[in-house]
C-alpha cells in the first residue's frame, strides 16, 4: 500500500536550455544538465549564462537544477573542475553530480553533492560508504532488482535515486572500458562511442560461428512504469529519466507521462505548479528499442540483438501485400498518415520507409519494399501527427494564486508568499458590481506570468474605482513582485560536508577509476591502498576486463549453463574488424565479463 503523503522527485534530462524548460513545463521536479565540460555526455554541454537563466526559471517553481561534473579527471582538469563548481555554486545550482573521488579531496564550495551512477553503486556497502562520507544522494545502478533496492533502503538513510526510463548501458556504469580500448574514447571521460550498439559474432574455441553479425550487446530501453508504486513504497527519493542527448519532443512526452503516473499515486509534489497540457503523452510513440523492465523483473527478454535502432510502436502484422501497397491487421485502432515512418525486421536488420499515401486500409510506401510479405510485423517509429502536436504543444506550468481585495489594499498570494498594493486616496466606485466585474475580468488575465488566478475575493463592501489601465499595471506589477519574491525565498539545499569513511568494496585495481593523485590519496585515507591508476591513464588494456554486464549472451541464446550444462566451453566475441574478445561467465552472480585481447 503506497503512502500517498510521501514526496518523490521526478528528475528529467536536458540537453540544453530549451529541453530543460520543456521538462519543467511538463512537470519535472528537478532537471540534470551538463556544464561546459566534465560531463559524462561531452556533446551535451551548456554555458554558465544558459544554466543561470535555467536556474532562475526553475526556482520560481521550486524545481531543482543538478549539474553533471561526472567524468574522471586528470590532475590539471581537477583544478579546472573545482573552479567550475565554484562558478556553478555562485549562480545557484542546487547540486553537483560527481564521479571522481579527487573532488572529495579538494576544497569545494558550499554545495550539495550526489554520487553518480558512474561510481558503480550496486551494493548496500557502497551506498553506506557514500552515506558515511556525507554525500547527500546515491544514484543506483540500473541493474538492481526490487529486492536489492529494498535491502539498500533498509540499511541506509541516504537519498536514493533510481533510473526509470531510457537507454540502457549493457555494462555496469563506470565499469565499461571497451570504447576507450577500441578507439581511445572513454565512457568515463564522457566520450563513449557506443561499442555496445555495434555488430558482433559469437564463436567457440574452434572458430565455429554460433551467432553471426548480431547486435549481441544491444539492450532494449528501460521502462519501469509498472513498478513506480512499489519503488515509492520502498522509499526511493528520485526517479530519473535517461536522455541528455534526446530532443525536446522526447523530453516533453516522457516527462509528462511519468508526471501523470506519479500524480495518480502521490498526493504531494516535490515542486510547485499545476501542468496544463494540450496533448496526451504516449511513450510508445517516442524513440525506443522496445521496452524492458530490466532486472526489476527478470522474466522478460532484455535484448535488442536484431537492431540497435528505434522500432517505435508495434502496429500489427501484414495481411496483404503487393508491389504498390499493403494492408495491416492492426493490433489497435490506428490512423496512419502520409510521411509516417514505418519499419520492420529482416535478416539484414531493421528496414524502414515513409508512407507515401493512404487510401482506405491501403498503405503505399514511398519506395518499393520487396521484403514486405504476409505475416511480417510492422512498427511505426515516426508518427508525424503526434510528433507535430508534441513539438508545437503550448503545455504550461502555472502556480495557483489568489487575489484578496479590501478597502485598503490588493493582496496577491500563492499560499507561501504574499505581495500587496496599498490604495492611496482612492475614490469609491459608484457602481460596485460593475467595478467588481471589471476587476475580476482584468485580474483573470495572467498573460505570460507563471500564475493562474484561481480566485478573486472581495473582503469589503467598499470597492475603489480604478480605470482599466491602472488595473492592468497593478496586476502586472503584483505578478512580477510575487515571482521575484518566490526567487528570493527559494532555499538551496545545505552543503555536503565530507568526513572520512572506511571503504570496504573490492576490487581495488583500475576499476576504481583513479585518474589523478588526489583521488589516489582519497582512497588511501579511506583505508585501502589502490593498486593502480585508471586504464585511461595507464593504457594497459591487454587481458583486462573491459566490460562487466548483468546481461549474459549465454542466457539470451539459450546457452545458459545452469539449464544446459552440456553447452560448456569457451566463447568469444568477434567484432566487424575480426578482433576477438574472450567472454568470462560468472554464473554464481549471473554476470558476464568481456576481456580485451
Amino acid at each position: 500500500m503506497v503512502n500517498k503523503s510521501k514526496t518523490v522527485e521526478l528528475l528529467a534530462p536536458a540537453q540544453n536550455l530549451i529541453c530543460a524548460k520543456a521538462a519543467i513545463n511538463c512537470g519535472a521536479d528537478a532537471v540534470y544538465i551538463g556544464a561546459s565540460s566534465f560531463g559524462a555526455r561531452k556533446n551535451a554541454g551548456n554555458n554558465l549564462e544558459d544554466i543561470k537563466e535555467l536556474i532562475e526559471y526553475a526556482h520560481k517553481f521550486n524545481v531543482k537544477i543538478y549539474v553533471t561534473v561526472n567524468t574522471i579527471l586528470s590532475d590539471s582538469e581537477l583544478k579546472e573542475a573545482v573552479e567550475l563548481i565554484y562558478k556553478l555554486n555562485e549562480i545557484g545550482v542546487d547540486a553537483i553530480i560527481i564521479q571522481d573521488m579527487g573532488l572529495l579531496n579538494s576544497n569545494l564550495p558550499d554545495i550539495e553533492l550526489h554520487a553518480s551512477t558512474q561510481c558503480n553503486i550496486r551494493t548496500k556497502e557502497k551506498v553506506q560508504f557514500f552515506e558515511n562520507l556525507g554525500i547527500k544522494r546515491a544514484i543506483l545502478a540500473r541493474e538492481l532488482s526490487i529486492e536489492q533496492i529494498k535491502e539498500i533502503r533498509k540499511n541506509t538513510n541516504i537519498e536514493l535515486e533510481c533510473f526509470i526510463h531510457g537507454a540502457l548501458c549493457v555494462s555496469y556504469s563506470g565499469q565499461c572500458y571497451m570504447s576507450a580500448f577500441i578507439g581511445g574514447r572513454s565512457a568515463n571521460r564522457g566520450e563513449c562511442a557506443q561499442a555496445c550498439r555495434k555488430k558482433y559474432s559469437l564463436i567457440n574455441k574452434s572458430g565455429k560461428i554460433i551467432a553471426k553479425d548480431k547486435y549481441l550487446l544491444s539492450l532494449k530501453d528501460f521502462c519501469a512504469k509498472d513498478y513506480i508504486k512499489e519503488l515509492i513504497d520502498i522509499g526511493v527519493t528520485s526517479f530519473k529519466i535517461e536522455g541528455r542527448l534526446k530532443d525536446e519532443t522526447y523530453v516533453k512526452n516522457v516527462v509528462l507521462f511519468y508526471r501523470n503516473l506519479i500524480d495518480e499515486i502521490c498526493k504531494n509534489k516535490a515542486s510547485d505548479g499545476k501542468i496544463y497540457s494540450d496533448f496526451t503523452p504516449n511513450i510508445n510513440k517516442t524513440f525506443n528499442r522496445g521496452y524492458t523492465s530490466y532486472f526489476l523483473d527478470k522474466t522478460e527478454d532484455i535484448t535488442s540483438i536484431e537492431t540497435p535502432k528505434s522500432k517505435g510502436e508495434y502496429l500489427g502484422k501484414i495481411n496483404f501485400s503487393d508491389k504498390k501497397f499493403f494492408t495491416i491487421n492492426f493490433l489497435n485502432k490506428t490512423k496512419i498518415n502520409p510521411q509516417d515512418g514505418l519499419c520492420y525486421l529482416t535478416e539484414e536488420g531493421l528496414k524502414g520507409f515513409l508512407v507515401n499515401k493512404v487510401e482506405g486500409n491501403k498503405i503505399f510506401p514511398n519506395v518499393f519494399q520487396p521484403n514486405l510479405k504476409k505475416g511480417i510485423e510492422i512498427f511505426r517509429n515516426q508518427d508525424v501527427e503526434f510528433e507535430n502536436k508534441v513539438k508545437n504543444s503550448k503545455t504550461k506550468r502555472l502556480i495557483s494564486a489568489v487575489f484578496r481585495i479590501n478597502e485598503n489594499e490588493i493582496i496577491l498570494t500563492d499560499n507561501k508568499n504574499k505581495v500587496s498594493y496599498k490604495f492611496e486616496n482612492f475614490e469609491q466606485a459608484k457602481d460596485i458590481e460593475k467595478m467588481k466585474k471589471n476587476i475580476e475580468k482584468c485580474f483573470k488575465k495572467t498573460g505570460a506570468s507563471i500564475f493562474r488566478a484561481e480566485e478573486i475575493i472581495f473582503e469589503s463592501e467598499k470597492v475603489p474605482f480604478m480605470p482599466l489601465s491602472a488595473l492592468n499595471e497593478i496586476r502586472r506589477n503584483l505578478f512580477l513582485e510575487l515571482e521575484n519574491l518566490r526567487l528570493k525565498n527559494y532555499k538551496k539545499p545545505p552543503k555536503t560536508k565530507i568526513t572520512p569513511a572506511k571503504y570496504t568494496e573490492k576490487p581495488t585495481d583500475y576499476r576504481l577509476n583513479i585518474h589523478n593523485k588526489k583521488a589516489f590519496e582519497f582512497y588511501k585515507m579511506s583505508g585501502i591502498k589502490p593498486k593502480e591508476f585508471s586504464l585511461e591513464k595507464t593504457g594497459e588494456f591487454k587481458d583486462r576486463e573491459i566490460m562487466r554486464c548483468k546481461h549474459c549472451i549465454r542466457r539470451t541464446l539459450n546457452l545458459c549453463l545452469k539449464n544446459n550444462p552440456k553447452e560448456k566451453g569457451e566463447l568469444f566475441l568477434l567484432d566487424e574488424k575480426n578482433k576477438k574478445y574472450s567472454l568470462v561467465f560468472d554464473c554464481k552472480n549471473c554476470e558476464m565479463a568481456i576481456i580485451a585481447p
